[in-house]
Formats: structure tokens, sequence, C-alpha cells
């Protein structure tokens, strides 16, 4: 199998700098779409056959348009009946697996192929038992217009991220019931699936990870503590196949991989992030990226349900999906005002109104004038979809529980607060009394063991399964100092006055004046900051392999990770619970739009942070930020992006064993 050299290398410092998501989107459509057609082929269409892994490979990085302008009139699913089109060439795009290799066969053997021409491409490498089972069929072989490995087993997810689509990754990873064969075989995927990254970027990563750490030396390494040393190991197997089967593999490194587990950051998937796009999918439940919402039904009749994309390609939501939504809010409104205030029909409905008009009447004005339509379209789903946002927040007392969340985490509020908030505060959800003490557990483990912990739910009154997850914030593990066991006994009238608050973050420098409820950073910001610096401990994060001679170092210049000037704030209609201090936050940049294509800055060496058992999108976020402060094009890779209510959901599943009120003893 040869890899295809059909475009210059993509890595490192080539003129035409390209950014990850867009060489994914060109390989598949140009090295595999385009190149695929036969010399003497007289039709100009294609078939387009996949199975159900690359077709989520494909849809997450091309629209069906980009598709058919490549040539392809029909999309086929190579496990279902199909019709015979004996003059049009097929595309395979398929998993190297024994039963995408038989299907195939079956259909272009005999006498009678359902295809004129077959051009194979595989997601990733193809062992050599399946190479010769194709060869053996001799009736096969002179319809093989191409047989190759595109080596293209991932799902970008945005400009700067992407997944495994190993959604079960927590659970078999981090079980109670330690199953290291379920475990090893799930690891096995995800690095073949992490390799096929470098080999469609044609980059040579320097490999570290998290290592294993025990408490001391008397303590058994587990299954837990190895699982990013294994996926590095896994990953390094397979990029060593790639520098002896890829023609021009870089033999060198060019870039950066930092591999984690969940275990590194126990807050980040449970603490509320208050930007829009994380509060979407948190407080509105959406399925992925689709939005379902109601539009005005042009014949007069009841409002229509339609599903949109919230994605890249929409201007507005580029520049909010990373904003805070107090900010978010104000923006959209300050869209609105602007359009009213260039539009003369609209200024003429706006003057029969007296005084200041809200946003939402604002958007009934503008959806009045139908030649505007498809401008506004966007701007009113957003508009409709903050004010959703907003509603919860005021409706759920959200206010106040991200103040607490957000002061346990600096260390400016501790065990006592929490128990005078639960007292006082009947009324707020049990999930998020749960989120509280999740994140309580994740900074103060000793707190949950035998009765401590066993009371303080019973003050939540949480169920029996939310009990189950916060004792299993323990199998994500904490730092060793978090992990002190106290002898003191405990009750709910207990006094902690004597006791010190703990911190899980310290305030950052430089960034002491931010958005209010926006204190808090995932702990890859640190480490990514650390990283760029050369000051990333190799003790606690070794390298699979040592750096080339030829490698340069993270440059220490200033000018590299210099803070950019703060932008200024509006203060015109924020709330007093959100109002900024300062703004170098990565929330409020208005040159977003400006960054989305960066062929005219010089990028450094890309960064890719890879963390098993599902990434945040705080921490997509911080990539995003930091990719704009360093000039680095910083990747986020993960098993799968989760969301705290599925985060709780798998923490839930990980015992088998449920605690109950009965075993409470007071």
């Amino acid at each position: 199998m040869s890899f295809s050299d059909s475009e210059s290398s993509y890595g490192g410092f080539a003129a035409d700098y390209k950014k990850f998501k867009q060489i994914t989107r060109d390989r598949l459509l140009h090295e595999m779409l385009r190149s695929a057609k036969a010399k003497d082929s007289k039709s100009t269409w294609k078939v387009l056959i996949m199975d159900k892994l690359t077709v989520k490979i494909m849809s997450c990085a091309c629209k069906m348009a980009d598709i058919t302008q490549e040539g392809v009139s029909l999309v086929e699913d190579i496990y279902r009946r199909r019709q015979p089109l004996r003059n049009m060439d097929a595309i395979y795009f398929i998993q190297p697996s024994k039963e995408n290799v038989v299907m195939f066969l079956s259909d272009m053997s005999g006498k009678t192929p359902l295809y004129k021409k077959a051009f194979v491409f595989f997601s990733s490498p193809v062992s050599k038992e399946l190479v010769a089972h194709i060869k053996r069929d001799t009736t096969v072989l002179p319809r093989i217009g191409a047989l190759r490995e595109m080596n293209l087993e991932y799902f970008t997810i945005d400009s700067q991220g992407f997944i495994t689509d190993n959604d079960k990754a927590l659970e078999d990873l981090f079980g109670d019931e330690e199953n290291c064969r379920k475990g090893d075989a799930c690891l096995n995927v995800m690095a073949t699936r992490v390799a096929t990254i470098f080999a469609s970027l044609r980059e040579f990563p320097l490999v570290r990870y998290r290592a294993a750490k025990s408490l001391d030396a008397t303590t058994m390494t587990t299954f837990r503590d190895l699982i990013p040393t294994k996926l590095a190991a896994g990953v390094w197997n397979s990029l060593m196949k790639y520098k002896q089967t890829i023609e021009n593999f870089p033999k060198t490194e060019t870039c950066d991989l930092l591999i984690l587990d969940r275990s590194v950051d126990q807050i980040a998937p449970i603490i509320h992030e208050w930007t829009y796009d994380a509060m979407i999918h948190d407080l509105l439940s959406i399925e992925g990226n689709k939005y379902v919402h109601e539009v005005p039904n042009k014949e007069g009749g009841p409002p229509e349900k339609k599903e949109v994309l919230l994605e890249e390609h929409d201007p507005v939501w580029l520049e909010l999906r990373h904003a805070h939504i107090a900010d978010a809010s104000e923006r959209l409104h300050e869209k609105m005002t602007n359009f009213v205030s260039k539009n003369k029909a609209a200024q003429l409905q706006s003057s029969r109104s007296s005084g200041e008009l809200s946003t939402r009447e604002l958007q009934k004005m503008v959806q009045a004038l139908p030649q505007f339509s498809e401008q506004i379209d966007k701007l009113s789903l957003h508009v409709e979809i903050a004010g959703k946002i907003n509603r919860a927040i005021r409706e759920m007392g959200l206010r106040e529980v991200g103040q607490l969340e957000q002061d346990l985490v600096f260390g400016d509020s501790g065990m006592k607060d929490v128990i005078k908030f639960l007292s006082a505060k009947e009324d707020v959800s049990g999930e998020n009394k749960l989120r509280l003490l999740m994140i309580l557990a994740a900074i103060y483990p000793e707190k949950f063991e035998s009765e401590k912990g066993l009371n303080l739910m019973k003050l939540a009154k949480l169920r029996p399964d939310d009990m189950n997850a916060v004792n299993n914030m323990r199998l994500l593990g904490g730092a060793p100092e978090m992990k002190k066991s106290s002898s003191s006994s405990f009750s709910l009238k207990f006094d902690i006055h004597h006791k010190k608050k703990r911190a899980a973050r310290k305030e950052r420098a430089g960034e002491e004046s931010t958005w209010q409820l926006s204190r808090f950073y995932p702990i890859i910001e640190d480490l990514i900051d650390k990283l760029c610096k050369g000051q990333l401990s190799k003790d606690d994060y070794p390298c699979m392999n040592d750096p080339s001679p030829t490698f340069h170092a993270p440059s220490h210049s200033a000018s590299a990770l210099e803070v950019p000037a703060p932008h200024s704030m509006r203060s015109r209609r924020t709330p007093t619970w959100a109002r900024p201090r300062n703004s170098d936050d990565g929330y409020s940049s208005d040159s977003v739009l400006r960054h989305a294509s960066s062929s005219d800055l010089k990028m450094g060496r890309r960064l890719f942070i890879f963390i098993v058992g599902g990434a945040t999108r705080s921490e997509l976020r911080v990539c995003h930020k930091l990719s704009d402060k360093l000039h680095r094009e910083i990747v986020l890779g993960s098993s799968s992006i989760i969301e705290p209510t599925q985060f709780i959901k798998k923490l839930q599943s990980l015992t088998v064993d449920e605690l109950s009120i009965d075993d409470l003893e007071i």
C-alpha cells in the first residue's frame, strides 16, 4: 500500500498554511474522490460506497454539495442491497475489516459485477492477509482502479478538534472491575485512529504522555494509572510503521503530541461553563450540533419546525460560540439594533414604539420584513437561543450555583459554605446539587470516605445512583496530595472554622480581572502554557522519543507568549452578575472572524492534545484561545466530546453496587 503523494507536505511551515480540518477535507475530496477516475471511463459520475464509520468521517469533514461537485451522484451503504450500475465507476471508502472486504469482493466478482471499476480506499492500514485475499480473486483484480490506504480514521468536530468516536472509553477504561482485555482493545482502536491524524497531515510528533502516579512505593500501579502510557506506546508503534510505509513521511519531529486522560481534570466536565457554546449543550440539551426551532409559516399557518446546524459556516456562531453568555446576548442586541438603524422600513416600525426596544421586539420587527429574511434568519436563530439560555439561568438560579462552584475551585469557599447552601436552597435542582458535591469530592476526596460524604449526600437528598456518581469520582483518581485521609468525626453540625480551605486552581497572573463566573480554567491551559515555554516536567510527562538533533525546542521569545492587549468591554446592558473587571479571558475577542483563516499568519508547530475518556467544551475553547495567543495551531482530540449530564451518567455506571439511604448512619 502506498500513501498518495499528490500534494506537497502539509506539516510545519508551508507557505500556504492550511488548518487541520481543511487538510482533512482536501484529502477526502481531492486525493480520494477527484483522483478516482479510470482513463477509459466515459461517465463523469461515480458511486461512493461507505460503511457506518466512514460515512461519519465523511459527513464530519465535508458537505454533500462538496461530494457532488467531485462527480459523486450516489452515496451507498456497503451493507445494503444495491442496484447494479455497470456503466459507472465506484469509490469504496471503507474500514479494512474482513467483512468489508468480503462485501467488496461480492460486488465486483463474477461475470456481472455491480460497477465498471472499483477504486478502494481503506481508512486505516490494511493487513497483508486481507490484501492477499483480494489478490486471490482473479476476476476482481482487473476491475480495481486503485487499492490504497487513506489512513484517515478520525472525526473532525471543529476547525481545531477531533474525536476517535470511542464513546464508551470512560466506562471501558475506568470501571471499578478492571477488564484489561476490553481496555486494551479500546486503546488499540484509539491508538490506530490517533496515528492516522499524523499520517494525514504528514506530521511526525514528539510524543509525551502523563506518567503513572502512585501514592507511595508500596502502592501497586493499576491499569487505570497506565492508560496514557499504553496509548502513547500504541500511537508510537503505528508511527514507526508509517515511517517505513508512507512516502515522504517526516523522519524528524515536526509537531508535539501530549496524551492525557480524564483523571487530569475531574472538575472541567462538571462545572458550569458560562460560554455560549457550552451553555447551549448544557442547558438546552441539543443533539450534537443540531438545533430544532420554530419559524413563522410564510402562508400564515402555525409555526414550522426547522432543524439547523450550529457550525463554523455560520459567521454569527463563529463569533459568539466562545463568548460569555452575557457578552453574546449583548452583542446580539447590538447587531439587531444596527440592522434596524440601517433599514428605513424597520425605522418606521421602530418610531411607532415608545422607549427602548428589547432584543425580542427587534427580532419580531425584522422578521416582518420579508426582503431581509435571508439576512436575519441566522441572527434571529441566535437571539432565540440566547433568550432560552438566559431564561434557564434565571429559572434554575444558576448564578448563585455558579458563584459557589467558582469559589470552591479557587479556595474562597469550603465545606461549610456548601452545607449552608444545601440547607438554604432546597429549590435548586437535584442535578445542580449533585454537580456541586462532585466538585467538592474532586477537591476534598477524603471527606467522602465512609459516613462523611454519605451525610452530606443525604442533606442534598440525592438518589442512590447520584451517590454512586459522587463516590465514583475516586476511580478517576485525584492528585496524591488531595488523598490524605482524615480521622476526625463528622456530623452535619460540625465546626470547620479552624480548617483551611483548599484551592483546586490558582488565580492566573495577568488574568485576575475577567467576567464574573468565568474565572475557572481547565488544567490543560496550564499544561499547554508550560509545554510551549519548555517548562513541562519530563518526570511527570515523559517523552516516548528523545527529540532528534534537528528538532527545534519551543520558542521562549516574549513575542510568542505575549498576552494580547485587552479589548474594551461594553457595559450598557451587561447584568451585574456578569459584569467584567477586565477582558483578557478569551471569550470576547471581536477578531474571531478575522482569525478564521490563518493562511496569512506564520504559524508555529502544531500542538496536539489528546484526552482519553472525553474532552469538554471549555477545553476546546482553551485550544482556540491559546492558538491565537501563542501563534500555534493547537488541536484537541479525545475519545469523545462529553457534556455534564453525559459525564454524570457515565460515572453512575462505573460501579455495579449502588449506595442507599439505608446505608447511612447518623
